[in-house]
């Protein structure tokens, strides 16, 4: 399987929902964009340590990408 990793930054808030239908956000700062070949979504991670994670839609990405919620830096 074909997995490619970007550079990311969130800037503002990018929600994603967890275990029990909590919404939490991402928290601002530095994360990765793992594209693992679905074509319809994006696992975002986080953390010191590459301890957090989360799977999102496409669309979610795109538009905070629109929003300026997350930038891409590579």
């Amino acid at each position: 399987m074909h997995i490619t990793t970007r550079s990311a930054r969130i800037t503002g808030p990018v929600p994603y929902q967890v275990v029990g239908g909590l919404v939490h956000t991402i928290p601002l700062g530095p994360c990765l964009l793992e594209h693992q070949g679905s074509p319809t979504t994006i696992d975002i991670v986080w953390g010191s340590q590459g301890q957090r994670s989360a799977v999102l839609p496409l669309a979610e990405i795109l538009a905070a990408q629109r929003s300026g919620h997350l930038v891409v830096l590579d």
